[in-house]
């Protein structure tokens, strides 16, 4: 048996009791043999079934009893045989008996590989455990389970119990139920048995595993609380992200008759001279190089070497925090664990107090890792406590990683209290949003709907179920989103049509209107606009309909305005979140630079685009919540221009129609409305020529 192949036996109850969600059971199951078949297509697997009138298995005919149980199939590679098999299972109608149908599975996989693979042999058993179980020849139902659980962990089996109760019907017998409960959890603690309760056809998808996935450890060593205190500790990954199949090039060009063809597609890189095009460079004459500025600096593999960081492979506590000053939203990856060295009980027993007393004092530690010699990064986190409740369960702690300063994004945005009150939502708009958020609790009860830990991934099922028909049938359709899938990715029906009135509430508290957009920039509009034209485009009106519509999004850190573009310079400052400085600079340089464009214009030649800067501040000032500043610059601007006889510009402002911020488009504004309209420029009497 390979390394990375497992050995699966589907135990599955086919009883009456099992008739209700059985075309469930026959969808996971041969979707689970469809992903071994194109993923780990060397797996073998087995599929037994209990609950039939009939009885098919070896151990019947070696020792007699464990009647009513049928190996459907041996345990062989897995292939479309298989497959139709799950499609088809049979209709049970004698109430089975989960642990003769285990202990017929686990003599499968006893005679199949022996002592050999331990940890790579798993059972599968999905049932209701709603039937009885009948009494052993000898001892009790406790002490055949433990016996069979011995079993199981002397040939390193492992158990995935899957309890399945979507629809309990009321005759179902509560006693047998919590016997049966009972016994499944014995599994659980004598054995490497997982036992998982499923409600519902979409905790049933995800509580299937496609792969029995292996520990490994990320870093085995001391961990070290001083300079004369260290704990051995193991440290795993807790959780990993699932992520998209690798997708490889496969090439058609080798002939059909080659068996030993990969169909694999190799790229090679060639690197030319410069000087010469025609000629290849070697990798003995190449050298990286890196820009600085416009020159390149090269370096070499040695060089670049030496000044690599290398630090030492340890993981070492820093300090102790209440564990209310870590927020949730701090972790930046996937969860590590921190477990005690297997077999070291002095170590055990310190993990148990550290994580007991910090469980005790609700605080957390934060440490210093570097997992492996020579890693080029070292790690900042803290460690939670993870307090066992079960006796043979150590206790442990989850390690997350903390970010540095450089990770951190700070956005500051205005108040929504500061927007004018037009904005404002009233009571009974609020009091509608807050009943429509409450209906979409995905547990409202206590009882989650979709659990994530048995909520599949939408998007990875939907690629299975496609690359499956797809490799029957090339030109094959894209089969339509199946219904399990349908209830993760779509709301409830049920869920709306109950809450139809909150969600009719909502709809006539607000009104739903498209979005103004701004497709053309200010700048565009200036020239698009003729001068004097009465048209609102720049002016009042323009401002106030674009302002939802202006967003920042300049990625480049712009730390002064320039000549060549004010207005992009000055909108990429305001975007800038890493202090509050930027804002107040912004509008700061803009004022400086409308004042330079102005006085330097001869006959008017950089009007349009002291208009340009001022159109931009207005709307900086209004998204910012400054008025006051725009308003005195204006004043300041005008009377400016008085002084320097510069009434040209004047009447330039006044075509255009440029007002103060009045209190309706910024609350801050001291200014009313008819004020601001009342502010308007005024064209300045030409002088009576002499005579």
């Amino acid at each position: 048996m390979a390394r990375n192949k497992e050995g699966l036996v589907l135990v599955l109850d086919v009883g009456p009791t099992m008739h209700t969600v059985l075309p469930e059971v026959e969808k996971v199951c041969s979707m689970l043999v469809q992903k071994k078949i194109i993923f780990s297509k060397n797996d073998e697997v087995g599929l037994v079934v209990f609950g039939t009138k009939d009885t098919k298995n070896e151990l019947t005919n070696e020792v007699g009893g464990y009647e009513h149980v049928m190996v459907l199939r041996d345990i062989k590679v897995v292939d479309g045989n298989l497959v139709e098999a799950l499609q088809q299972l049979p209709r049970g109608s004698i109430h089975g008996d989960f642990i003769d149908a285990v202990v017929v599975g686990m003599d499968m996989l006893i005679k199949k590989y022996g002592q050999t693979n331990k940890g790579k042999k798993r059972l599968c058993l999905l049932t209701n455990a709603a039937s009885p179980t009948k009494d052993p020849y000898d001892g009790t139902k406790e002490d055949q389970v433990n016996t069979i659980a011995e079993q199981m962990r002397a040939h390193g089996m492992k158990m995935d119990c899957i309890v399945v109760r979507i629809s309990q019907d009321l005759d179902m017998d509560k006693k047998i139920l919590e016997e049966n409960d009972y016994l499944l959890n014995a599994f659980s603690y004598k054995s490497s048995t997982k036992t998982v309760h499923v409600d519902s056809p979409t905790s049933l998808l995800g509580a299937l595993r496609t792969r029995n996935i292996f520990p490994v450890t990320i870093y085995r060593g001391d961990f070290e609380m001083s300079s004369k205190m260290k704990i051995k500790v193991w440290v795993y990954k807790k959780t990993s992200e699932e992520k998209f199949p690798t997708l490889k090039k496969y090439s058609d060009k080798a002939p059909p008759t080659d068996n030993y063809a990969t169909h694999e597609i190799k790229v090679d890189y060639e690197y030319k001279s410069v000087e010469d095009p025609n000629k290849s460079v070697p990798p003995e004459q190449r050298i990286k190089g890196y820009r600085y500025g416009p020159q390149v600096v090269p370096i070499s593999s040695a060089e670049l070497e030496t000044f690599k960081f290398k630090p030492e492979k340890s993981v070492k506590l820093l300090g102790f925090t209440d564990a209310s000053n870590i927020m949730r939203h701090y972790y930046m990856r996937d969860v590590n664990i921190f477990i005690a060295e297997p077999g070291n009980t002095r170590a055990i027993v310190a993990v148990s107090a550290l994580a007991r007393a910090l469980k005790e004092m609700n605080k957390v530690a934060i440490v210093r890792c570097v997992w492996r010699q020579g890693q080029g990064n070292v790690v900042v986190g803290i460690l939670t406590p993870n307090v066992s409740d079960k006796h043979n369960i150590p206790d442990s702690f989850y390690f997350n990683v903390l970010p540095f300063a450089e990770d951190i994004r700070e956005f500051q945005f205005p108040s929504f209290s500061n927007l004018p009150s037009s904005m404002q939502p009233n009571e009974q708009q609020q009091e509608a949003a807050d009943k429509l958020v409450q209906m979409l609790d995905l547990a409202p009860t206590g009882k989650e709907v979709l659990r994530p830990d048995l909520t599949p991934n939408p998007v990875l099922e939907r690629f299975y179920n496609c690359l499956e028909v797809k490799s029957k049938q090339q030109d094959a359709a894209v089969p339509p989103l199946d219904e399990t899938l349908r209830k993760i990715t779509e709301p409830d029906p049920e869920l709306i049509s109950q809450n139809k009135a909150v969600i009719d509430e909502f709809h006539r508290c607000f009104e739903l209107k498209e979005n103004p957009k701004l497709k053309k920039s200010s700048r565009r509009l200036l020239k698009e606009k003729p001068t004097g034209s009465s048209e609102e485009g720049v002016g009042n009106g323009a401002d106030a309909q674009a302002i939802d519509a202006i967003e920042y999004t300049s990625r480049v850190k712009v730390e002064k305005i320039g000549d060549l573009d004010p207005v992009q310079d000055f909108e990429a400052m305001m975007s800038r979140r890493d202090s509050t400085e930027w804002i107040s600079k912004a509008i700061q340089d803009m004022k400086n630079k409308i004042f330079d464009i102005v006085e330097n214009s001869f006959e008017g030649d950089t009007y349009r685009k002291a208009l340009e800067c001022l159109v931009a501040l207005r709307k900086g000032c209004i998204l910012e919540q400054e008025p006051k500043q725009f308003n005195d610059f204006l004043r300041h601007l005008v009377k400016f221009c008085e002084e320097k006889d510069l009434n040209s510009f004047g009447e330039y402002l006044a075509s255009h129609e440029i007002t103060l911020i009045s209190k309706k488009e910024a609350p801050d504004s001291e200014i009313s409305e008819d004020d601001a309209k009342n502010f308007i420029v005024k064209r300045e009497p030409k002088a009576e020529q002499g005579l």
